[in-house]
């Protein structure tokens, strides 16, 4: 599929032509008004780590992750890395420095930093496809990735959720170990990026593994090529790791194991994995054979093993097998990202097409590419992390950002072998072949093919209401009546948590995180059982205001769990006599009751 080029002049062109292309989606996106700064579209972690760069840049600690506002009385720790909110916090100080303006420089660090993520994705995107695919692979990278990128929607502006910039640092890091042969400096930067994205947030684990074991068994191959590498990227993983460790990590909780953030577990893990590859490598009787190499390296996988479940075993359960079932039944199961290939199949089969087409097409070529023989080392890699993460996404679809990403490798691969057809030929045929490929390789053309499938498979039943009301909940102004109101804490579903803290000084009890679980269960013992049931957890904990979205998601959820319960009663406008209807709030999209006599 063509051969890897590298060198200075590349890089420039690549950073040009992806910035050019990032500059026309930031052009669309001011076009449009930049809706996402006053719609969510109810992304809760968007609206919650900007209230984390809030809380930093108003003197919370840099070790303190607590969220105050949320949870019971004190808060609760959230899992989410410093390293997320430091970029987003620098550029909100100085837009507001540069602008006067505290909300604008917010609005400016919304606006630049998933832009500035985009151009770095693309410009990655790129050199990886230019040694895959040669450098006719370059423009369909670019092109094919943006499209992709683009719609799937996280670098939109006021995505500062950590799976853009996750996305990122792991596309960099397959990039650099692609170059890796030829630019000596590439295999240390890409073991950075390596630790890095494991450092942001654990999602990403299955994918450093798997360039870990990539860079691994490429030297039990081919120890001559490969050994500078191997040791470069062992080197600067452990490092990186290490650095993350003692700067994100507060001294007091060195000694404390988190399997959900970054902790003296995957520290270990990362130390241990990436100064063992350096030493294996570098020992010349470990690496004299292949039986050497290969059982040296099994024997550093055992210690790996044998540390984790000895000293951490509790983080070889499922990421959340001790969640309460109530939790699981009423939130997990409905919350959009975590479902399987399998429950997007019974639920919404046209969204398939949108999210599993483009990688399971990569994935074909690159079987077929493996048929015809012919197999090389940056095959391996990019195969290996296609494979990881479409099974990830069979698992979870927010697998699927991910496979969608590595899809553009081979596919833009395949639509340069077809445009140099195409440049040599004037046969109609090769034309129409190459418009097609184009065709398939675009992740928006299967987003439009689900689309209208949706339509298709909905034809007959009721049709949305085409209005402006924000039924759901999502936008900025539906929050306005909150915000003006004195300082409490507020009763509401767990969808509403996050917004409700971005746009107003109140406090919530639940929010969709899976550390919150006191809070959130406070919230449906509240909703849930009797009105008598809710006013004494509203005496209790001193609750000032009760805030209902009918049309909501999650308030449909939670009434058809218990229709009699005080949730339901409201809803039914049967209001206990301890609350006092908000008036102007009546049939907005969001109804407020105040407590009577309530702190």
């Amino acid at each position: 599929m063509g051969t890897a080029e590298n060198g200075a002049a590349t890089w420039k062109s690549d950073l040009v032509l992806a910035l050019l292309v990032a500059l026309l989606a930031f052009a669309i996106n001011a076009w449009a008004g930049f809706g996402q700064l006053t719609d969510a579209g109810g992304d809760n972690d968007n609206l919650l780590r900007l209230v984390e760069v809030r809380d930093l840049l108003a003197g919370q600690g840099w070790f303190d992750l607590h969220q105050y506002r949320m949870g019971l009385e004190g808060g609760f720790v959230m899992h989410w890395s410093r390293l997320v909110d430091a970029p987003i916090a620098a550029i909100a100080l100085a837009a507001s420095a540069l602008t006067g303006s505290r909300p604008l420089g917010e609005d400016v660090a919304q606006v630049l930093w998933p832009a500035l993520l985009f151009w770095s994705t693309l410009f990655f995107t790129a050199r990886a496809a230019r040694s895959f695919g040669g450098g006719g692979a370059v423009l369909p990278a670019i092109l094919v990735g943006a499209a992709g990128y683009y719609f799937i929607g996280i670098y939109d502006p006021g995505a500062l959720d950590h799976h853009n910039v996750q996305l990122m640092l792991t596309m960099a890091s397959l990039a650099l170990l692609l170059e890796a042969p030829a630019q000596r400096w590439a295999a240390l930067l890409s073991g950075l990026c390596a630790a890095l994205t494991l450092a942001i947030g654990m999602e990403t684990v299955p994918y450093v593994a798997t360039i870990g074991v990539c860079v691994a068994l490429l030297f039990v191959a081919d120890p001559a090529g490969e050994r500078m590498i191997a040791r470069d990227f062992g080197l600067g993983f452990a490092g990186v790791a290490a650095l993350v460790f003692v700067t994100t990590v507060s001294p007091s909780a060195w000694g404390v194991a988190q399997c959900d953030a970054f902790s003296v577990v995957q520290f270990l893990v990362a130390a241990i994995a990436g100064a063992g590859l350096a030493a294996i490598v570098s020992v010349e009787p470990a690496a004299r054979s292949w039986r050497r190499r290969l059982g040296s390296l099994a024997a550093l996988g055992a210690v790996l093993g044998v540390v984790v479940a000895v000293l951490f075993p509790q983080c070889l359960s499922a990421p959340y097998g001790s969640l309460d079932p109530r939790l699981k039944e009423l939130w997990l199961d409905h919350v959009d990202e975590a479902q399987s290939l399998f429950t997007l199949l019974v639920r919404d089969p046209a969204r398939v097409a949108a999210r599993y087409a483009t990688p399971l097409v990569a994935i074909m070529l690159m079987a077929l590419h493996l048929r015809r023989g012919g197999w090389r080392r940056q095959d391996s890699l990019v195969a290996a992390l296609l494979a990881v993460a479409f099974v990830v996404g069979v698992w979870q679809v927010r697998g699927t950002t991910f496979s969608i990403a590595f899809a553009v490798v081979p596919l833009s691969a395949w639509i340069a072998k077809w445009r140099a057809r195409a440049e040599t030929s004037s046969s109609l045929g090769v034309a129409l072949r190459l418009a097609a490929v184009w065709l398939v390789s675009m992740n928006p053309v299967w987003t439009g093919v689900a689309a209208a499938a949706s339509v298709a498979l909905e034809k007959g039943k009721s049709v949305a209401d085409g209005g402006t009301a924000d039924k759901t909940c999502e936008r900025k102004a539906t929050f306005a009546p909150l915000g003006a109101m004195a300082d409490t804490t507020v009763l509401t579903i767990s969808n509403l948590g996050a917004p409700i803290l971005v746009y107003s000084g109140h406090r919530v009890f639940a929010g969709p995180y899976h550390r919150n679980v006191s809070g959130n269960l406070l919230a449906l013992d509240a909703f849930l059982g009797s009105a008598d049931d809710a006013r004494a957890i509203v005496k209790a904990h001193r609750v000032g205001l009760v805030a209902i979205c009918p049309g909501n998601i999650e308030t449909l959820i939670l009434t058809r769990k218990a229709p009699q319960g005080f949730l339901a009663g409201l809803l039914r406008s049967s209001v206990p006599d301890w609350l006092e209807p908000v008036s102007e709030t009546k049939g907005s999209p969001i109804e407020l009751y105040r407590v009577k006599q309530a702190g």
